[in-house]
């Protein structure tokens, strides 16, 4: 779907306007009525464009506000804006949502099924059976609380070392090699979260309820199942997810046990304490070896090196300034890739902190980026973006694409960096079902209160994390450093998705270790499909087996201990 762009302007022109929610309403409510009424199926897709541009609008200002907002949460200005979508997003969902019922209903939607897919209409059904006017109030009351989340977050301000740091900035020093630092840094960083505890107890326990009664209204029997509808899955469900569950418990959390006891006897250590893991080497973890502008020189370099494709997108994210990168006070946290439709751009938005996040930023997000940006010209929004653990797939395995490269960051760390993050992403999977249980297990429980839900994070943490060591830390050992994971606030359910990809991206890596060109186009085939297809159909056409399949994860895994096996020796020698 991809065609090259030369852009004509850059993010700061990208001009701003509060939309007039009502006055949208009203033309898009005249669209969708004409397409009900339209008398062919040529007729009928030909008032779709008009209403796809309608609905662009709107969607453009909510963006370009969302990540104005996310880069300076002090602007004013850009926080009222948010508010106002906070406020009327869930009006607009109300819109889009009588679109998605006039096309269920539409008389020759078997027709229209042939020219738009499929998937389309199967996203359309579920979008209808998850809103209902009834619940606008609570969407909007969802927004707020989500907002104020991140909003607390965003004011951590740590005076540390002689400076004042942002949450982002204090990454650095929890992986400092002076065990005295790092300590240091984490008890501020989690100290910021236990004076918050209450509030954050309190943010989440509304959202529980909210969504419990969202659900139902809509008729559903919890929240469970409504999260999965609400994020589009439509080719696999709770079992399945409890299936794959398993398999992590049976088969990686005893190898990540392992990997964590070998990063102790490294570290000259009894046991890995919560302030010791992020630290992997004894002398300090790989960092890159230059400033944000060098960093982003060296990977504008690889990007054209990796394929053409990657190098044309590169160029444009470039010369249209879609990316603000460095962290700064009154920056919101995390990291993020969104597209701004009616400028036909995707968005990365990072806080670079002078550790190897900064890399995985600039592959991980970019990895987002370049999908979308192949898929951009889809003239259905549905079809842009995939289901968020397709996108992830993206991602992940942009990371390990970019592998032959890492020597451009890191110099004669490179190979200590691979081992990282191979161990990192492994190590990983144990924590993500870990969130994902908490999950299910909180909203088939929603009257339980922050202690009884606490309770249930330390028992599920156990199971995944055997090895966890708080150290006397009040606040971690409460059982509340899920607080910390802005997904289970504001995107429930949405984090398993980051596991089940980093098991397909386990096969890319796989694959581009055999040969790496063949294996690119598999990836760029996957990104050009965008959302057209649901989750399962997209890992198939990329020649991926589904992580629910039987053995899947023990096969990945195998791969992941030869490349230990072969590798690791060497790399731990020079460490």
């Amino acid at each position: 779907m991809s065609a090259s762009v030369s852009p004509a302007r850059t993010f700061s022109d990208f001009s701003y306007e509060r939309p007039d929610t009502e006055a949208i309403g009203k033309a898009f409510e005249a669209c969708v009525a004409r397409f009900s009424e339209a008398a062919s199926a040529d007729e009928a897709e030909k008032i779709l464009h008009e209403l796809y541009r309608i609905r662009n609008r709107f969607e453009t200002m909510r963006e370009l506000a969302s990540v104005r907002h996310t880069i300076d949460t002090k602007d004013e200005f850009y926080e009222a804006e948010q508010t106002y979508f906070d406020q009327h997003g869930p009006r607009f969902t109300g819109y889009v949502h009588a679109y998605y019922r006039a096309l269920l209903d539409h008389p020759f939607r078997a027709e229209l099924t042939d020219r738009l897919g499929q998937q389309l209409f199967d996203m359309a059904e579920l979008v209808v059976k998850t809103y209902d006017p009834a619940i606008v109030e609570d969407l909007q009351k969802e927004n707020e609380l989500s907002s104020a989340y991140r909003k607390l977050k965003a004011k951590a301000s740590f005076e540390f070392q002689g400076e004042t740091r942002t949450m982002s900035g204090m990454m650095a020093f929890m992986r400092d090699p002076d065990s005295s630092v790092r300590k240091a840094a984490a008890e501020a960083y989690w100290g910021f979260m236990a004076e918050h505890q209450e509030e954050l107890d309190q943010i989440y326990d509304k959202l529980v309820q909210l969504r419990h009664t969202m659900a139902r209204k809509l008729g559903y029997e919890n929240y469970i199942q409504l999260g999965y509808d609400r994020l589009g899955r439509t080719d696999y469900g709770p079992a399945d997810v409890a299936r794959y569950r398993q398999q992590v418990l049976d088969d990686v959390v005893p190898l990540a046990s392992r990997l964590r006891a070998e990063q102790a006897n490294r570290l000259d250590l009894d046991s890995l304490t919560y302030y010791d893991k992020e630290l992997f080497f004894a002398e300090g973890n790989p960092t890159p070896q230059g400033d944000p502008d060098w960093i982003i020189e060296q990977g504008r370099e690889m990007y054209d090196m990796l394929s053409p494709e990657t190098g044309e997108f590169m160029r444009f994210m470039l010369d249209s300034e879609l990316m603000d990168l460095v962290t700064k006070p009154g920056k919101a946290s995390g990291g993020y890739c969104t597209f701004i439709h009616n400028e036909k751009a995707p968005f990365i938005f990072s806080n670079f902190n002078g550790t190897a996040m900064d890399i995985f930023v600039l592959t991980h997000e970019a990895g987002h980026a370049f999908q979308v940006y192949r898929s951009r010209n889809f003239p259905w929004n549905e079809y842009n973006w995939p289901t968020l653990e397709a996108c992830e797939i993206h991602s992940m395995s942009m990371e390990f694409f970019t592998w032959p490269w890492m020597e451009r960051f890191f110099g004669d760390d490179a190979d200590k960096f691979r081992y990282m993050h191979l161990a990192k992403a492994l190590l990983f999977l144990p924590y993500g079902v870990a969130v994902d249980e908490f999950q299910h297990h909180v909203y088939a429980h929603p009257d339980e209160g922050p202690e009884a839900r606490a309770q249930a994070w330390t028992r599920i943490a156990r199971r995944y994390m055997p090895e966890s060591d708080y150290d006397g830390n009040a606040y971690l050992e409460s059982g509340r450093l899920w607080q910390a994971q802005g997904h289970i606030i504001e995107s429930p359910f949405y984090y398993i998705d980051y596991t089940l990809a980093q098991v397909c991206a386990f096969q890319f890596w796989n694959k581009a270790e055999a040969d790496r060109n063949a294996a690119m186009v598999d990836y760029v085939r996957l990104c050009d499909a965008g959302g057209s297809r649901p989750v399962l159909e997209l890992v198939d056409y990329a020649g991926l087996r589904s992580p629910f399949a039987a053995g899947t994860v023990a096969s990945v895994l195998g791969d992941i201990q030869k490349w230990f096996a072969e590798n690791g020796e060497r790399v731990l020698a020079v460490s």
